[in-house]
């Protein structure tokens, strides 16, 4: 398929660029097998889920991963994380007016240096040169929370609550599993009481996944790469959630991406490492049954996600429907329940 295929027109006043008050009062697009579009509020996705369903969430935290400071020459830099590489080093992209050299100090407030250790295309490996404290909670004195670009704006105090799930647990993002912003304390208790089956794992989401695609042809489109962890006892409920004939209902595209990457071999495993998956329309899934996740930029390899679990056609007509009915859309906008297509 074409990059061309994944495109519609998406009105800018659409893109949500504020949470709404209340998390779960969002709109939720859901799409059947067969296409069928209904429109709910998000706190009525308990009527889509049967007890003994298991929905798996992705526990990451984002970090305040967005660091202003200047060259030694004085001029502006600007560092965003892509990941913490241990306690002195991270992977980032480094903003500035002349690529630094290896040797070059950036410095930060509160006296802080950081140390251009290599180039690690496109990226620079950083080191914090001494061991009175890690490179995290260097970040996290220094740091701010990194809205994705299309936001238009800065980050402000609210951010810091509502660009991360009540469930956030595993430190290590650079950007919010969206998807699961919508699910409140009360929302998430409630499905508990409707014995739902909830289950987590990690996968620590880089900048690289607001990365356009810069092919037509989106096979020759290289994916980033994110870390992961997919535990034993995760696989352990899906197996039994599979054997009694219920469904696994992953919370985001990061959630299934991760799922899928331990469902290689044809059945779900235990894993821990990188994923560089790209799934698009022809992909055979092996594991996941519905999707939560919320409604994302055109030509983006997450729509193209979605195509290919709910199908092309279907999907984005819906997303026309979503545009035709001024859903809000991206991080902070409404939600979408797709079941997976034949």
């Amino acid at each position: 398929m074409k990059l061309s295929d994944f495109n519609f027109p998406l009105p800018s006043e659409l893109i949500a660029r504020y949470p709404l008050t209340k998390r779960s009062s969002s709109r939720l697009l859901c799409m059947g097998r067969n296409g069928v579009i209904i429109h709910r509020q998000f706190h009525e996705i308990i009527d889509l889920i049967e007890p003994g369903d298991l929905l798996v969430f992705n526990d990451t935290k984002v970090i305040p991963a967005r660091l202003f400071g200047q060259k030694m020459t004085g001029g502006q830099a600007e560092v965003l994380v892509e990941r913490i590489l241990d306690d002195q080093r991270i992977l980032a992209q480094v903003r500035v007016s002349k690529s630094p050299h290896t040797g070059d100090e950036l410095l930060f407030p509160q006296g802080i240096r950081l140390e251009v250790i290599q180039r690690r295309e496109p990226f620079y490996e950083l080191r914090y040169p001494h061991t009175d404290r890690t490179i995290l909670q260097v970040i996290e004195s220094i740091g701010h929370i990194p809205l994705p670009p299309y936001m238009r704006r800065s980050a402000e105090e609210s951010d810091y609550e509502r660009y991360q799930t009540v469930y956030a647990k595993q430190k290590g993002s650079v950007a919010a599993p969206t998807a699961g912003l919508h699910f409140d304390e009360e929302l998430l208790e409630r499905l508990c009481d409707k014995n739902i089956e909830i289950g987590c794992l990690t996968l620590h989401i880089g900048a690289g996944t607001f990365a356009p695609v810069r092919v037509e042809d989106i096979r020759d489109h290289k994916m980033h790469s994110e870390y992961l962890e997919v535990s034993e006892e995760l696989c352990e409920k899906i197996n039994f959630t599979k054997a009694r004939g219920k469904r696994v209902i992953a919370v985001g595209t990061t959630s299934l991406r991760a799922l899928e990457t331990a469902s290689q071999s044809g059945c779900i495993e235990p894993y821990h490492g990188e994923t560089n998956i790209f799934i698009y329309p022809g992909y055979r899934f092996r594991c996941v049954d519905a999707l939560v996740t919320n409604l994302h930029l055109p030509c983006s390899t997450l729509l193209m996600l979605v195509c290919a679990f709910g199908g092309y056609a279907h999907v984005m007509r819906a997303y026309r429907e979503a545009v035709a009915q001024s859903y809000r859309f991206y991080s902070y906008g409404d939600a979408m329940w797709v079941t997976l297509g034949v």
